[in-house]
């Protein structure tokens, strides 16, 4: 079983998302996070248990039993990070619409400006423990 409380869903694929990944990782001393691919069958179980479209688009936090997608997602991540990057976590109070409307943008191109692997991050021994796969 997995243990859901604080993970985040991301594509496997994208040089952005594994890139977010990694920042996260290194700004998570406290390690509240563990990580899986969108593509991984484990992910599969959380989109089908929560309910969630499968949809490679969005970074996905589920967190204490609750789904954030987008930029809402984005932000709590943000703030539950080491300082001074919670300070970040103002922007939530621009409506979602506007901060999900840039967030598409970046999503609909990410492959175009960042490029994408051909398979999933394989994580390092060190980091395995972090991954829900």
């Amino acid at each position: 079983m997995i243990d859901d409380s604080t993970i985040i869903l991301f594509d496997g694929v994208c040089n952005l998302c594994n890139g977010f990944v990694q920042f996260v990782i290194r700004n998570d001393k406290s390690k509240k996070f563990k990580f899986g691919s969108l593509q991984s069958a484990s992910a599969q179980h959380l989109l089908t248990k929560y309910d969630i479209t499968n949809e490679l688009k969005t970074v996905i936090l589920i967190s204490g039993g609750k789904v954030y997608y987008k930029s809402t997602a984005a932000l709590k991540i943000l703030k539950q990070l080491n300082f001074p990057l919670p300070i970040l976590y103002f922007l939530i109070l621009v409506p979602k619409f506007i901060r999900d409307y840039f967030y598409d943008i970046i999503s609909r191109n990410r492959y175009k400006w960042f490029g994408q692997k051909d398979t999933c991050m394989i994580p390092t021994p060190e980091l395995s423990s972090r991954f829900i796969e």
